[in-house]
């Protein structure tokens, strides 16, 4: 149940959320809130495989 929440929210953090990767964002020059952003999909992507 649990994972299967998860993996509901990579899909909507993959459709919503900006890829930062993609766009070659620079970690050192990233603002709090695109760390912010970069954390938390981290954090789902992880218990959604988990």
């Amino acid at each position: 149940m649990k994972k299967q929440v998860f993996q509901i929210l990579a899909k909507l953090n993959k459709i919503i959320l900006p890829s930062y990767s993609k766009n070659k964002l620079d970690i050192t020059k990233a603002t709090k809130f695109q760390l912010a952003i970069i954390g938390w999909r981290a954090y789902i992507t992880k218990n959604a495989l988990g």
